[in-house]
Parts: structure tokens; sequence; C-alpha cells
């Protein structure tokens, strides 16, 4: 797509939008900008821009749409564009017609952040001009003029930026799991799935797909799929791709071949071997030697905001698991414990349902304090399955401030929220900072 000169607004001044806008000035693009937020800083700006409601008679004149993310492709403005059948991009489009080098596409509900860090440090280790990019907050737009014919782009992408790609191919893609998740977005289950498979829909027999084999959506779907298929198991033996055995041993199921074990791993648990697994399986096919792919793994660190320890006081251990943003990410952090946890949970209500995730405390969860627009309703789910141990705070220092009275030596207390953030705070990486920050004055 040839954007010089083309009338082209960017529709969400967030980030991803305002990365976007820099990317299209270099291009030449004739810009404006709009959000809906009437309360937005636009002074610094010098392209005209719009706020609250939209100029229908400019916006009938745009040779081409950019989209954010976080911006609902059913709202007004979205509806004015399809009518007039002016063409709707996301940053992640817009930056890949752009890309010179190889691309990686991770998505799914939980993981996505672990595996495209982690994909990411393999790469890096190989092939220096590598870029992390996408919706683990550096926006793909940002760098992509970076990128060179022998790059690597290793992007983690959410069902909202897969709504709005069109010729995005990565070489490999990989959908780790599917839970339900932004359902008040995407509706409907199906329709959330068939957004999570959009990563592949460009993708042929040059191209790899990695999927979970424990997730019976993944594993049914893969047989519709063009493009190449491996996948990983941490519960059972399969030969296409990599998987766990009762020892805790990674295993190559085509050869047989032991590659390492779990415990030589800085990342515990059932769910981060699936991490692992899908990121050997992704950089082996990037071309990367197994040997190098191996101590890159070996010597990773947790990701922030991800079961991430931060304190012990008083005999009492802190760890702040805010990317836990649905119940199913939340769960893992629950398992994750092994002693009894004071759990710090609520928050945005993305309209899950909470019900696996309070039948998973099983017996760990010695109190549970909520907080946030979801408290009610968590709390209703709780009284419904018989789980009475629970209380409310008003703010998460108040949550923490609790937590610490109840919590005794040999206890943990876990901030995991199983919801999003954007009720109180502005973002996870906010709300987790804020949780650390409390910990820390303990």
């Amino acid at each position: 797509m040839e954007l010089k000169g083309k009338k082209t607004a960017v529709i969400g001044l967030g980030k991803s939008g305002l990365a976007a806008y820099k990317l299209l000035k270099k291009m030449g693009a004739d810009i404006c900008l709009y959000d809906g937020n009437k309360n937005f800083d636009i002074a610094d700006y010098d392209v005209p821009a719009y706020l609250g409601d939209f100029p229908e008679e400019v916006f009938a004149g745009l040779d081409c749409a950019v989209f954010s993310p976080g911006v609902p492709l059913d709202i007004p403005v979205a509806e004015f564009l399809k009518k007039k059948k002016i063409p709707i991009i996301g940053e992640i489009e817009l930056a890949w017609l752009m890309e010179k080098g190889k691309v990686v596409g991770i998505t799914g509900t939980n993981g996505k952040t672990t595996t495209t860090t982690l994909t990411g440090e393999i790469m890096k280790a190989y092939q220096e001009n590598t870029f992390v990019v996408g919706n683990i907050g550096n926006p793909y737009t940002k760098e992509v003029l970076k990128t060179t014919p022998d790059s690597v782009t290793v992007a983690e992408i959410s069902s909202f930026q897969l709504e709005t790609i069109d010729r995005f191919c990565p070489k490999v893609s990989a959908i780790l799991n599917i839970t339900p998740d932004h359902l008040n977005r995407h509706k409907t289950m199906e329709c959330y799935i068939d957004m999570k498979f959009a990563i592949t829909k460009n993708q042929g027999q040059d191209e790899l797909c990695v999927l979970n084999y424990e997730d019976e959506v993944l594993r049914k779907r893969a047989e519709e799929l063009s493009c190449r298929v491996a996948f990983f198991s941490s519960k059972r033996k399969i030969t296409n791709g990599l998987y766990q055995n009762e020892n805790r041993d990674i295993v190559d199921g085509d050869t047989g071949v032991v590659l390492m074990n779990m415990k030589d791993s800085n990342i515990p648990g059932d769910h981060n071997c699936e991490n692992i697994m899908a990121a050997i399986l992704i950089t082996r096919e990037m071309g990367v030697p197994m040997e190098v792919i191996l101590s890159a793994v070996k010597s990773f660190q947790a990701v922030e905001h991800r079961v991430e320890f931060v304190k012990t006081v008083n005999g009492v251990d802190y760890y702040n698991d805010s990317k836990g943003t649905n119940p199913d990410a939340a769960i893992k952090g629950i398992q994750s414990m092994d002693k009894p946890t004071v759990l710090i949970g609520g928050g945005y209500d993305k309209g899950g349902e909470f019900d696996e995730w309070i039948q998973a405390f099983d017996g760990k969860v010695k109190k549970l304090i909520l907080i946030g627009a979801t408290a009610k309703r968590i709390a209703e789910t709780a009284d419904r399955l018989g789980f009475e141990n629970y209380e409310m705070a008003e703010t998460l220092e108040e949550a923490v401030k609790r937590a610490e009275q109840i919590a005794q030596k040999g206890d943990a207390v876990l901030l995991s929220p199983a919801c999003a953030s954007w009720d109180m705070f502005d973002s996870y990486e906010q709300r987790g900072n804020l949780f650390k920050e409390y910990v820390r004055s303990l």
C-alpha cells in the first residue's frame, strides 16, 4: 500500500496510535488524528486533530484509516468508515507493509509475554539484529524502519491487533492457548477463537504454526490450517513436536532426544514449560542451533509482573502477578504457590466467569481480598461455590495492608487479579508497580 500523499487518519492516540502517526509522517502521508477522548492533549501535534465527535465531512474523503488496537470496530467512527468503504488497517498491518526482514508472531490468551520475551532473548543470542515488538509494550511501527533483510522481528500480537490485519504473514506463528477472555469486545467465544486463528490466515506450506496439543480447540482447528504445524504438550508423549515427560524432561517427539529438564529453568510450572517448548520450536524453525537455544532458555529469568517475587516481610513472601488479567492466567499464578496464600484479586470486568478460578484455590488460598469493579460479582461466585474466606478493600494499598495483617510467617501474599486493570489503573504494569511500591514500604 502506497501511503505517500494519501489522506490517512490515525484513530486512537494511545502508545500504538502515536507510533503509527510518526511512521506515517515519515512515509509522507497526509495525516489527521482522532480520539474519542475529549480531554486528550493534542497541543504538540502539527497535523489536524479531532476529539470527541468525528468530522464526517473530513473522514468521508479519507483514503485509509489506521486503528489503534484499543479501539473497537463497532463504534460510530468505524461504522461510518465501513459504510463509506474506506480501508481500515491496524498498527500491526501498517508496520508489516514496511517490514524488510523475517517475522515471528505469537498470540494466545496466556503466556504471550513470557514466550515472546524468551523467543526474543534466544533470537538475540544468535541474531543481533532482532526486534521484540507488539502487545508487549513496544509498538511495531516504532521499530519497523530499522529492519533489514537479515533482521528478525518477534511480535506479541493480541486478538485486538489481529482484528485489523490483512496481508500480515509471519514466517512462524504460535497460538499458545485459547480460554475465554475479552468477550466484552468479541461478544462470542467463536469470534474470539477466529481472531486468534487470524494470525495464520496468510500462511502456507513455507510457514509454520506452533500449537498447544493440550488445547482441544487448537488441536482440532490444526487440521484446517494451510501451513505446516508443530505441537507442544506438557502432559503426553507426541511425535510432531516437543513434550514434557513424567521426569519433567523436555523431549523431541520426532527423535526421542531429551533436550533439557525443567529443573534447569528459572521459570517453574507446567505453563512455563509450555512457553519454553513453544519458544524452542519457534527458534529452531528460525534456524537457531539447539545449543544456543538451550543456553538462552536456562539463563532466562521471569518476566516482570508474572509471578514476580517482590520481597519477604516478617517471613511472608510477596509476589506480583499483575499480568494475571483473566481467570485462566490467575489460576496459573495460584498453581505456582507452594504455601498458604493471601490472594488479592478483582478489577475491570471483561465479561468472563470466575468459577474455575475460585475452584482452583484448592485449599491454598486462606483469604481472598477483593478490589475493583468485579469485587461484588466475584464475591457472589465465591458464595455460590462455598468459599467464604473473602473480604473487600477499597484500594490496592488498603488490600496490601490487610494482607500484611492476615498473613503469618511461612505464608505468601499474591496479587493475581484475574481481571484487567482499567477500572482503577492505566495498565497492569501500573497496578503491578504500585503493588511493589506498597510492599516495599511495609
